[in-house]
């Protein structure tokens, strides 16, 4: 039987992606043994820099010593490089941080502007991948947000807000709005939306019960360890629907409405703020995405530059996070920073252990992954766009050496250098993009 990763379980309008499983597979990898797992690529932003003393390590190469603030990477540290010394030029002589955000992903000069005449200078890296490999997936890419897109005008510096919400770019003039509904992107790689059939949700019908029939029969081609990585993958589908469900719940929605009401005060942990909630359920659907293959390339901004989320969950933290990064040297509001700034590594952290425990061919997700995670200024207190808080994790195929602090000095280093290198570990042939100067690693 002529399997492959774009063979899906048909049942009742659904089309659900398989993950990688050997039993279907070994026919066609003997007659293509040149045949290798394609390479995805992550691209999470988390908002308003970083407090550096805390961040960068003292000392480089593979017996670096973790800070304070990247303590979460110790279980997934061989599988992450810890990057300093990036800057983004193009931002030097632009005061705030939506400029910082916009051109995060193409290092190009950000147009000032109050009206539509917006740019961010050129396609972002993640739009560059999508165009090259768009058509090999059920979706070219996934561009995902967890706060609703700004509009408007900052006053104090004078520019457009929505730079402050856009970091994917299909063209210089025209952004990817970002998608923050869980619920469309589970439907956009399942194919069926949860609450397209009003009978169904009545009787409380889940979408996978419309194809397990189909599921139970691909089982019996599959061997032991396959059918397991099978029940473990439509489990997982299975909890990311029923947390989609319960959360457009009229119970759902009542008790986030309970949360905002006490958001500023501390929360038992059993009850999660939103916030945390829907952070996870996208990096949960795009762990999904990759293991099915519905898309190669994901950007996510984990939070709207100069966004003011609260962390009331994180003892000691009562400010919000803009107004937090703007520190001043306040010892106080330093440490509140720095928690957060440790909350967001914490997140990236579990997100790789989750790539790290699905096997994939000849290794894990995350072998077959390069994720980039970080945030286009340093110092938020600043707008310091050099030296950025840049870490990328995942081996690229075998084609990336991590577990190590890598730290390049001199006049300037684009962050676009970087992602020259990405584009070249996936076979795309380009030799510049951005402001980039040659390779980085």
């Amino acid at each position: 039987m002529d399997l492959n990763r774009r063979r899906f379980l048909h049942g009742a309008g659904t089309l659900l992606g398989l993950p990688w499983m050997p039993s279907l597979y070994a026919r066609r990898f003997h007659a293509e043994p040149t045949r290798t797992v394609p390479v995805r690529t992550a691209f999470l932003h988390f908002p308003n820099g970083v407090w550096e003393q805390q961040w960068t390590p003292a000392t480089e190469g593979p017996d670096y010593q973790l800070t304070a603030t990247l303590q979460p990477l110790q279980p997934v540290r061989d599988q992450v490089l810890v990057l300093s010394g990036l800057d983004k030029p193009n931002s030097r002589k632009r005061d705030g941080h939506a400029q910082s955000t916009a051109n995060f992903l193409t290092g190009m000069p950000v147009a000032r502007t109050t009206g539509n005449d917006i740019s961010a200078g050129g396609v972002s890296v993640d739009q560059l991948i999508a165009k090259q490999f768009g058509h090999l997936t059920p979706l070219p890419s996934l561009v995902l947000g967890v706060e609703p897109v700004r509009s408007g005008i900052d006053r104090v510096a004078g520019i457009t807000l929505l730079y402050g919400s856009c970091m994917s770019w299909e063209s210089q003039h025209r952004p990817v709005i970002p998608e923050i509904s869980p619920a469309a992107v589970f439907d956009r790689l399942f194919g069926k939306s949860i609450a397209s059939d009003p009978a169904k949700r009545k009787a409380g019908k889940r979408l996978l019960d419309t194809v397990l029939e189909d599921a139970r029969a691909l089982a019996g081609q599959l061997g032991r360890d396959d059918r397991q990585k099978l029940d473990e993958y439509l489990e997982s589908v299975n909890s990311i629907e029923d947390r989609i469900r319960f959360a457009e719940s009229p119970a759902g929605q009542q008790r986030l409405r309970e949360m905002a009401d006490r958001e500023m005060r501390p929360l038992r942990p059993q009850e999660p703020l939103e916030f945390r909630e829907h952070l996870r359920t996208m990096l949960d659907l795009t762990a999904m995405a990759f293991q099915s293959d519905a898309t190669r390339t994901v950007s996510l901004m984990m939070a709207n530059d100069v966004s003011h989320q609260t962390f009331p969950f994180l003892e000691g933290v009562k400010d919000n996070h803009h107004s937090l990064s703007h520190h001043q040297g306040d010892p106080d509001r330093i440490a509140q920073y720095q928690k957060i700034n440790q909350w967001y590594v914490q997140q990236f952290a579990d997100f790789l252990s989750k790539l790290q425990a699905i096997s994939e061919h000849d290794g894990t997700l995350l072998d077959h992954s390069m994720i980039l995670f970080g945030s286009g200024m340093s110092d938020g207190d600043r707008h310091d766009p050099d030296n950025l808080p840049i870490l990328l994790a995942g081996k690229a195929g075998g084609r990336l050496e991590t577990g190590r602090h890598l730290r390049f000095s001199g006049e300037s280093t684009p962050l676009c250098n970087l992602y020259i290198s990405m584009l070249q570990r996936m076979d795309i042939p380009a030799q510049q993009f951005g402001d980039s100067i040659a390779p980085l690693i």
